[in-house]
Order: structure tokens, then C-alpha cells, then sequence
């Protein structure tokens, strides 16, 4: 047995892996990484691959930036670990929280740091409900999500979550939590329906529900500025503004999940800037540190935070926290990338280079198999169909979104398959010759499943 294979028997025999069909890893074993090297990583036989997916939606500043490393390397030299627990704090988690402030534009007002965005929303969840309580609002509590959404996978942010896959077998969701539709105009809108009027009809099906359940009783709406792991929904133009007067309207929070979307994954610093978002609440998590270490921010107005103080003070303490909340290592790596991601104009170059990414898979649209290509800077999916013109997808649903993953990856390209619509998430650093390898192979492995289909 050589070393890849011995790798491979462990990995099966120990490791329970995340989002994983478990009895199919004992069948197949895993893809094992062993290096990362820009846009690129390679397993232990030795395979290259272009990491299309930027690891999990979050690698920004590639696999190899030695900036990072080092700033770890000097932050562990220095001080390895602190907390912020007993008005204790660090240098490196006060600079950041700061800085983050700072990129808001003053929007933002206090900063609290989890190690994941999960947890980061299920802070915002008992945040949200603390709030209420220190308002002598005992019963507005009711948090609205929509269906498709991707906020975590811990108790309550998997609640919030909208994917019947992140409920199914662990009793989820937990009361208090509703789903409204998902603002997929391809699939969601109805016959002769514009983008505008789709837009006004699922702001007037939040306001109904609002209306429903009591404006007493409804806290906040959470939502992606552009859904990730739903299957890359960038929603109608005016379907943000609209969305957030009826939460104005009716004191309901309003909390952006800029786990995938933030720090110019779209073009823009963050997509609330693009989609005309004005958050109470700004979840921050993957490309903060280029997932390089783990750390989630929770950002919050000044509205929420002078109440959050306020009440603290009267209870004797904001109970809540993490021993890892506010790392010192962590929180200066963050720091350096997003350094890094300023000084190199990475939100320019996913402007720039994302354009020409989303017109080479839009040159696709006539390709038999697919049915829709979205996305916005360097996000974007394509969705297969089975019949172009009625937009009836694959039977059984995901197979052919499998295949053509699969076939991708043995091309030397690494996508991510939701359903039948095909995920692409390269790191910010990308070259426009690098996007145009990436879609040349991404082709090559489509007309190779449409082959296999026939």
C-alpha cells in the first residue's frame, strides 16, 4: 500500500466528514489535498487542479500567500492566544474590529468575533432576541429567512438555513423560525411576470406573513445579498429595497449574511453596497482570513449595540462568548488579508476579471443542457435542464449537475454541484487567462457529459 492509498484507509477509517455521503466515501474514499500553490491545489498523487470554488467560496487571496503565514507565524511568536471574556481584550482583535467599522463606512458600530459564520449567526440570533428583551418586548421574537438560504449549520443558524437537506433527520427547524420564497425569477416567477413585478409580489408575500404571525411577534429578515449555497441567486434588482421598506415598515431588523459575499466577491466590497442594503446586522466569515484560520465577525448599528450595552450593564454582563472569540492569531491574519486584498486591488480584479468570467459562461446559454446561467463579479452558476424551453430539470434531480462535477474534476477543475446547477467561486486573485482555462475545461467537461447523457 503506498502512502496515497494508506492516507486514504485512515481518512475512511476516521475522519466523519462534512456534507458527505458517508457509505458512498467507505465505497470511493476521498480526494486527498496535499499543497496549494495561487488558484491551484494538488492531491497526493500529484494532480493539479484549478480550485474553482476557492475551497469553500472563500480562499480570496489564493493557496500560497506567504503574507498570511508569516503574520501568523509573528502573532504566535508574540502572543499565541488571549480572550475577551472580563474586559480582557488583544492587539490584534481591536485593530480589526476597528478596521471593520472602518469599512462600513461608519454604518457599522460595534464588532464581535466568532470562529465560524454558523456561529456568527446564532449569535445574531440570541442578540436579536436579547434586544427585544432589553426593550420590554418579550414576544418579538420571530426571526423570517427564505427558503434556499444558506446561514450555518449549528442549531439555530441551520434553522435559518431554507434547504430541506440541513433539516431533514436533526428536528430542525426550531419554532420561531419562517421561510419566505426564494427570489429565483427563472423557476419562482410566474408566466408573463417582470423581474419588477416578481419583486413587488415577494414583498408583498412578506408583508402578509409579517401581518400573519403579528408585527409583535416578527424580530427580523435575514437573507444573503446573493444567495451562495442555494444555487447562486442574484435577485431582481429592486427585490433589496423593496424587501427592506417592509421590515422598516414594520420595526423588523434587517441581518445581511455576507459570509460568501463580502470583502469584493461581487465587485464590490460588500454586496449590501451593491444591492442598496442598510443591515442592522452584517455576518462577516470565509474570506475575512482567506479561510487561512477560522474567524466569523458579527457587525452591528449603533441602534442594536447602544441597547445590547445598555442592557449588559443591567444584568451584570452580555452572557454570551467563545474562548476563542476575538483570537489574537486569527484576528491578525485577518488583518494582513485584508491588507493584502486592498493593496493588490482584488475587489477591482473581481470586477474586472469577473466580467469576463460571467460572459464566458453566458456564451454557453445555447448549449442543449443549459437552461440558465447568473452569477455577478466572480459568483456565478449554471443551471442544467433537461428541456431548455419548459425549464423542467434532470430526473432524478442532480444528476446531471453530478456528472458534470465529476467529469470537471477529472478535467482538472474543481466546481461544486447544487442540485443540477454548477457553482463557480474562484479565489479574487485570478488572471483573466486563468478564468478563460477555467471555462475552456469547464466546457470541454459539459459536452463530454452531454455525450454520456445521449
Amino acid at each position: 500500500m503506498n502512502a496515497s492509498d494508506s492516507l486514504a484507509h485512515s481518512d475512511v477509517a476516521y475522519q466523519f466528514h462534512s456534507y458527505t455521503n458517508a457509505q458512498r466515501l467507505r465505497e470511493e474514499g476521498p480526494c486527498i489535498m496535499e499543497r496549494g500553490d495561487g488558484i491551484y491545489v494538488q492531491d497526493t498523487d500529484g494532480k493539479q487542479y484549478i480550485e474553482g470554488m476557492a475551497g469553500l467560496w472563500s480562499v480570496a487571496v489564493g493557496f500560497s500567500e506567504p503574507r498570511l503565514a508569516q503574520a501568523a507565524y509573528r502573532q504566535m511568536q508574540n502572543l499565541p492566544f488571549y480572550h475577551t471574556f472580563s474586559q480582557k481584550s488583544n492587539v490584534p482583535s481591536i485593530e480589526l474590529a476597528e478596521k471593520l467599522i472602518d469599512l462600513t463606512g461608519g454604518r457599522m458600530a460595534q464588532a464581535f468575533f466568532t470562529n465560524s459564520g454558523s456561529e456568527a449567526n446564532d449569535t445574531i440570533v440570541k442578540m436579536v432576541w436579547y434586544y427585544n428583551n432589553a426593550l420590554g418586548r418579550p414576544e418579538k421574537k420571530k426571526i423570517i429567512a427564505r427558503e434556499r438560504g444558506y446561514h450555518g449549520v449549528t442549531v439555530a443558524s441551520a434553522s435559518l438555513t431554507g434547504l430541506a437537506g440541513n433539516h431533514r433527520s436533526f428536528d430542525l427547524p426550531l419554532p420561531r423560525i419562517h421561510h419566505v420564497r426564494c427570489p429565483h425569477w427563472y423557476h419562482e416567477g410566474q408566466p408573463g411576470e417582470t423581474e419588477a413585478q416578481f419583486g413587488d409580489r415577494l414583498a408583498a408575500e412578506l408583508e402578509a406573513l409579517i401581518l400573519k404571525e403579528g408585527p409583535d411577534t416578527v424580530a427580523a429578515f435575514i437573507g444573503e445579498p446573493v444567495m451562495g449555497a442555494g444555487g447562486v441567486i442574484v435577485p431582481p434588482e429592486a427585490y433589496w429595497p423593496k424587501m427592506q421598506a417592509v421590515c422598516r415598515k414594520y420595526d423588523v431588523l434587517v441581518i445581511a449574511d455576507e459570509v460568501i459575499t463580502g470583502f469584493g466577491r461581487t465587485g464590490r466590497l460588500f454586496a449590501s453596497d451593491l444591492f442598496g442594503i442598510e443591515p442592522d446586522f452584517m455576518t462577516l466569515s470565509k474570506q475575512l482570513t482567506s479561510s487561512y484560520l477560522p474567524l466569523a465577525a458579527v457587525l452591528m448599528n449603533e441602534k442594536v449595540a447602544s441597547v445590547l450595552i445598555r442592557h449588559s450593564g443591567e444584568l451584570g454582563s452580555f452572557g454570551h462568548g467563545y474562548t476563542a472569540s476575538g483570537h489574537p492569531v486569527a484576528t491578525a491574519v485577518a488583518l494582513e488579508n485584508i491588507r493584502v486584498i486592498e493593496e493588490r486591488g482584488l475587489v477591482d480584479n473581481a470586477f474586472a476579471v469577473g466580467a469576463v468570467l460571467q460572459r464566458r459562461l453566458r456564451e454557453l446559454s445555447g448549449h442543449p443542457l443549459v437552461g440558465e446561467v447568473r452569477g455577478v463579479g466572480l459568483i456565478a452558476a449554471v443551471e442544467l435542464v433537461a428541456d431548455k424551453a419548459a425549464r423542467t430539470p434532470f430526473d432524478p434531480l442532480g444528476k446531471a449537475g453530478a456528472m458534470v462535477v465529476r467529469q470537471a474534476q477529472d478535467n482538472g477543475l474543481i466546481l461544486r454541484g447544487i442540485q443540477d446547477s454548477v457553482a463557480f467561486c474562484p479565489p479574487l486573485i485570478i488572471t483573466e487567462a486563468q478564468v478563460n482555462t477555467l471555462a475552456d475545461r469547464f466546457a470541454q467537461s459539459l459536452d463530454e457529459v452531454t455525450r454520456a447523457l445521449q
